[in-house]
């Protein structure tokens, strides 16, 4: 039997400690890692059709994000400071 077994981008992400909900932030977290706009400033998810980022899943993702770390100021303009960007495969990391 085939392993179905997926390991997503929350299960390696450090949960920040101020989480109240665990389970929401890290299908939060997984939404913004599959909705990262590419070099050219689009969504690369085929549900947002070439959308310029950030797309509206996106958004709702750092919006859920900042609800699970006890509903921290929800303004649309507000910058996502307190939320780190999720970390795709294929992005490459700086060397130190």
């Amino acid at each position: 039997m085939p392993d179905t077994t997926h390991i997503r981008s929350s299960h390696q992400a450090v949960l920040p400690d101020d989480v109240t909900d665990p389970l929401l932030w890290r299908a939060a977290y997984d939404v913004a890692a599959a909705h990262q706009p590419g070099e050219d400033g689009r969504c690369p998810s085929l549900l947002c059709v070439d959308q310029g980022g950030p797309c509206e899943p996106l958004v709702n993702a750092r919006r859920a994000m900042r609800l699970a770390r006890g509903g921290a100021a929800l303004d649309r303009r507000s910058t996502n400071r307190e939320t780190p960007a999720p970390v795709t495969r294929n992005r490459r990391r700086k060397a130190a």
